[in-house]
């Protein structure tokens, strides 16, 4: 028998775990505890059911029954799923409550004051009836409801391991990430502490969870007596360094790390488990938010026709995103590829759906001198943003007739006809790989610097910006780490000491635009980078992100061309301060216009011959300080 009962009792909860009850048996359930704290009130009052006129008292429930049932009706207390029943929940039980309370209060004040015109006297619950049988209804019902949750989080709910968490902010937000941890379904969430900065909230509690100082809970000996696996940032507007220093603690704990986003990014205004971050490895690298007042950008934008060439690329997307907020008269986004361009496409239609006239489609390539000038003659633009080129080292080590004959031989082509058609400026995106370079692709890019600076007339005035790597961006090492991390590792750095310095896509096309501004031709414009990260801590940090602690660093070696230390200013040249704290304006050595055209000439002549080791040997006599590293190329040095 007892084998046979617990065979049902399996078979029922499997069967209606996921089930909700019926809101009409909610309905039923509050009617029963009405009926039955009806009769407890009258039998205290009486002394007993014997000595009650079953008349009187017959008609009195149905008088109270139906005017509780309105107020039901009213506050709506049985629509609510038990299962993640909370405090409105609780208020709709008091209107349900305190609702006929007041209404037959008011109804024995009139039938004293008057006759009892209304109903009479014997058929209403008196005041000292109507308080003790409201309140009794109103535990009932409360209790009715957290017996019910219980019995389901006992019985009906998926067991899972236990997560002991601590939440660091006692706000609002705080608060409301401990009411979805504990109305989260899937996982078993125990919060142990909260954290706040406030000492007026310190050794308080919030829902019997203890409030204290970070440097009480932010230690090995609480982590491991408490046994927690997990730290919540519940501040959403915190600021990035603070942020940075929480997360970088416990991540030096062994916790995993999440937090709550912005209000304006939660689903129809509410919040639930699931939509707590993780934190991303981008939150620890990126800065403080950049204050920018945009009144140049404005006045060298707006009614202007655009050209952005690399328009589907990391950085040129941005830069196209950001155009279109300043109301150009035209923004031509020009790119030779054609999934990314359709992708592009189909985004800013979407998001600037006002502005369709606005936006130009043109897939083309750089190299191509007779479509490119096509392109010049038909939309004569005003400002053209040069954001295209091949930025991958490798492969430009293995390709240098590509790489020269787009990043240079393709620069020359949209600079030569910005000056033709009149282009009043030409913005160039360069890196900090064009700084004593030590590879192909760094190389050419220093070549197109050297070209545009030359070209400066007083009509057509060129700029080149100067900035190292962006998070996120295509080809980089971010999106590598995380395709690494999802296929269970090992993630490769070609060098424990290798450093980089980084900055956000946004933050660095903004800088673009700001410098393209300031621009007054033949500049270069150095980026504040911040401190330079080293990638093999990088790794390290995404691991302890990702809560996965059985991955490998794997280091393979340098790739062709590639360096250590990434160099924003050549050791011949100075920088100079702007009216932006972020932006430099760097003092470069100039080149006679007469030997660049003879150089660059005698460079196409030795470009259609298709020889790697001579394309790069002339190379090397336009770059002086091009050496190359981990290299065939570097034969060239040594024969030099």
């Amino acid at each position: 028998m007892i084998k046979l009962l617990k065979k049902l009792s399996f078979f029922f909860v499997k069967k209606y775990r996921h089930s909700t009850v019926s809101q009409w048996v909610i309905f039923m359930i509050d009617v029963a505890l009405f009926v039955f704290s009806f009769f407890v009130i009258e039998a205290f009052r009486y002394g007993g059911i014997q000595d009650i006129s079953l008349r009187a008292i017959g008609i009195k429930l149905i008088v109270t029954l139906v005017a509780t049932l309105l107020f039901f009706f009213f506050s709506g207390s049985f629509r609510s799923i038990i299962r993640h029943a909370g405090m409105s929940d609780i208020y709709k039980i008091l209107i349900a409550t305190i609702g006929p309370a007041i209404l037959f209060v008011i109804v024995n004040l009139i039938n004293n004051q008057f006759s009892p015109i209304i109903i009479p006297g014997r058929y209403l619950p008196s005041y000292r009836e109507t308080i003790m049988l409201y309140l009794l209804l109103a535990i009932l019902m409360i209790m009715t409801r957290l017996v019910l949750q219980r019995v389901y989080n006992e019985f009906f709910r998926r067991r899972r391991p236990t997560v002991n968490v601590i939440i660091y902010g006692a706000g609002a937000a705080g608060i409301i990430a401990y009411n979805a941890l504990h109305q989260d379904q899937y996982h078993e969430n125990r919060v142990v502490a909260f954290i706040d900065d406030d000492m007026s909230k310190v050794n308080q509690e919030l829902n019997g969870v203890p409030v204290m100082r970070a440097r009480s809970v932010m230690t090995p000996k609480f982590i491991e007596q408490k046994n927690v696996s997990q730290l919540i940032i519940a501040i959403p507007a915190i600021r990035l360094m603070h942020k940075q220093a929480i997360t970088n603690r416990a991540l030096d704990l062994g916790l995993t790390v999440k937090a709550v986003p912005h209000i304006s990014t939660w689903m129809n205004g509410t919040f639930s488990a699931n939509q707590i971050e993780d934190i991303k490895i981008e939150d620890l690298l990126g800065r403080e938010p950049i204050k920018m007042d945009n009144v140049n950008i404005v006045r060298e934008v707006v009614d202007k026709v655009v050209l952005v060439t690399g328009a589907a690329g990391s950085i040129g997307s941005e830069i196209c995103r950001q155009l279109m907020q300043y109301q150009p008269q035209k923004v031509v986004m020009l790119d030779q590829a054609e999934s990314p361009m359709y992708d592009l496409q189909y985004e800013l239609r979407s998001t600037f759906k006002d502005n369709l006239d606005r936006m130009e489609f043109v897939i083309a390539n750089v190299k191509d001198r007779a479509r490119m000038e096509e392109v010049f003659q038909q939309f004569h633009p005003q400002l053209v943003y040069h954001a295209a080129a091949y930025k991958h080292v490798p492969f430009m080590e293995e390709n240098p007739y590509e790489a020269v004959y787009i990043n240079v031989f393709g620069t020359r082509n949209v600079a030569d006809l910005a000056i033709k058609y009149g282009t009043r400026k030409f913005v160039m995106i360069s890196t900090d790989k064009a700084v004593n370079p030590t590879n192909v692709m760094g190389a050419t890019k220093r070549m197109a610097e050297i070209y545009i600076q030359s070209r400066s007339t007083e009509t057509t005035h060129f700029v080149t910006t100067r900035f190292g790597n962006v998070l996120g961006s295509n080809g980089s090492v971010i999106p590598l780490f995380k395709k690494q991390l999802a296929a269970g590792g090992p993630l490769t750095v070609t060098h424990k000491d290798i450093i980089r310095y980084f900055m956000t896509i946004p933050e660095a096309c903004n800088l673009v635009l700001e410098a393209g501004a300031m621009g007054e031709g033949g500049d270069i414009f150095v980026f504040d980078m911040g401190k330079p990260v080293k990638i093999y801590d990088m790794a390290h940090k995404m691991i302890q992100l990702s809560g996965l602690h059985n991955i490998e660093i794997k280091e393979i070696g340098l790739r062709p061309g590639e360096k250590l230390y990434e160099e924003l200013l050549a050791t011949k040249e100075n920088t100079i301060p702007t009216h932006h704290p972020k932006i430099m304006r760097a003092q470069v050595r100039r080149y006679p216009l007469d030997a660049i055209d003879r150089e660059y000439n005698a460079l196409w002549d030795i470009l259609e011959g298709m020889d790697d080791m001579k394309i790069v040997a002339k190379m090397k006599d336009i770059v002086p300080e091009f050496l190359s590293n981990n290299s065939v190329y570097c034969q060239l040095d040594k024969k030099s």
